[in-house]
């Protein structure tokens, strides 16, 4: 199993490592068409070929793994952020505030988030700039993607707001504010910090569903879920198999990632 997740975090940093390197390595520019070489094969010039406007799908691959793989982790921030401020004050005020929190939360536990984010995301004008689009993406994600992070938070402010720290800041005169940020978040970290990795695939795999429905990262900027839109013809898989490389790589990264948590998770 070690030697399992030694690999896994190969594969992870090698990845990852590509993406940041993405204008380095890539033969050409991601959005740069070349007429006279549409749905070409892989050759020296195009090493993974082209799709059906004639841009490289080597170039496009790396942009794409930059984007979902550098912004997915953001995302994941923002979650746990809104996560340990509104878990940490709920847990840590208690009666209304948590009452509040709790029927909140489950109102976003209660309904599909993926659709929810469907409905949020598809409000947003489809003619908005790539950069805008994938930020605006990643960002409704990280604001709809709290609750399930938040109610852990909860949990454990809850376990904490009698603790002896607490109370002895209390008695010291501590702000309500400086008891939640400093004494109650502070010591969520950990805590936070495994649903912050938690979080990272599963906003990978949500990107990649809203590329599939058209409703992601807008071109010509490349992500993981538009490039695997072109795998919806089953024909040109077929005669192009070189195509499934963007599902090579999502399923290698979250397996990777899953590996990687879960025997953390094992440790402790």
């Amino acid at each position: 199993m070690k030697q399992l997740r030694i690999a896994a975090m190969g594969v992870l940093v090698a990845i990852f490592s590509a993406s940041l390197a993405a204008d380095l390595l890539s033969p050409h520019p991601y959005g740069e068409q070349y007429r006279d070489a549409v749905n070409a094969a892989p050759s020296r010039a195009f090493p993974m070929g082209t799709d059906d406007m004639g841009r490289d799908r080597l170039s496009r691959l790396l942009h794409a793994c930059r984007v979902s793989l550098l912004l997915a982790p953001a995302a994941a921030l923002v979650a746990t952020t809104l996560a340990g401020l509104l878990g940490g004050a709920a847990g840590y005020l208690g009666g209304t505030a948590d009452r509040v929190f709790l029927r909140l939360s489950d109102l976003f536990l209660s309904l599909p988030w993926l659709f929810l984010f469907l409905s949020v995301r598809s409000l947003l004008p489809l003619n908005a700039a790539p950069a805008v689009s994938a930020v605006a993406t990643f960002l409704l994600l990280g604001v709809l993607g709290w609750a399930g992070p938040a109610r852990v938070a909860r949990a454990c402010a809850c376990g904490l707001r009698q603790s002896d720290f607490v109370m002895q800041a209390k008695a010291n005169g501590r702000s309500p504010m400086r008891l939640l940020l400093v004494e109650i978040v502070r010591n969520l970290r950990p805590v936070l910090a495994a649903q912050f990795w938690l979080a990272i695939p599963v906003f990978v795999l949500a990107e990649a569903n809203l590329g599939l429905l058209g409703l992601g990262v807008s071109e010509p900027l490349p992500s993981l879920g538009g490039l695997l839109r072109e795998l919806e013809n089953y024909q040109a898989v077929v005669s192009q198999p070189w195509m499934v490389a963007p599902a090579i790589i999502l399923i290698g990264v979250t397996g990777c990632l899953h590996l990687v948590l879960g025997w953390e998770e094992i440790r402790r």
